[in-house]
């Protein structure tokens, strides 16, 4: 093959969206006041949206499992081409990590009852008194970090080696290549 399948591509772009939409959002939200109404409303959206990225993230890792894939990228140097590989499933980890610690800090905070129960609570003042609230902050930054890398890889690969790495992640034809 060498293209991926159109459903890995399309949950691929969607969820680079969501992604990039949850950790600026996540951001905004650490800024904003305890008593601030946009920070009640902003949370559950941080959270709906985390929670179909983690359902779409889940969906596209039984796809990819299924679906027949291109050959690993090749950039001449086997320590590059493992860490590209390695890289990828620690994307997926990261999805999976950041819902959870998502999850822990909510549960631990009240926030299900607060934000779509029937609790009359307060939202907490500060979430840094959760642990899983900073694992959440320092998964983030691994994260952003990551989706660097593979940002930067993805432009070294388009314009430096000009080898078209990016049209495999886009819709198209797919030719089996042997």
């Amino acid at each position: 093959m060498n293209k991926y399948h159109p459903s890995l591509v399309a949950l691929h772009w969607i969820l680079a969206l969501g992604v990039m939409l949850l950790l600026f959002g996540g951001t905004m939200l650490a800024g904003l006041e305890s008593g601030d109404p946009d920070r009640a409303f902003g949370m559950t959206g941080h959270m709906i949206m985390a929670n179909v990225v983690l359902v779409l993230m889940t969906i596209r890792l039984i796809i990819r499992a299924k679906t027949e894939k291109p050959a690993p990228a090749d950039i001449g140097n086997a320590l590059l081409n493992r860490g590209a590989a390695l890289a990828h499933y620690v994307m997926y980890l990261l999805v999976f990590a950041m819902a959870a610690s998502g999850w822990a800090m909510a549960i631990a905070a009240g926030l299900p009852a607060i934000l779509f129960g029937d609790s009359t609570d307060a939202l907490p003042d500060d979430l840094t008194v959760y642990p899983a609230r900073v694992a959440h902050g320092v998964v983030a930054t691994v994260f952003v970090l990551t989706i660097a890398a593979h940002f930067v890889a993805a432009l070294y690969h388009q314009f430096v080696r000009k080898d078209g790495l990016l049209s495999r992640m886009w819709f198209g034809k797919r030719t089996r290549i042997d």
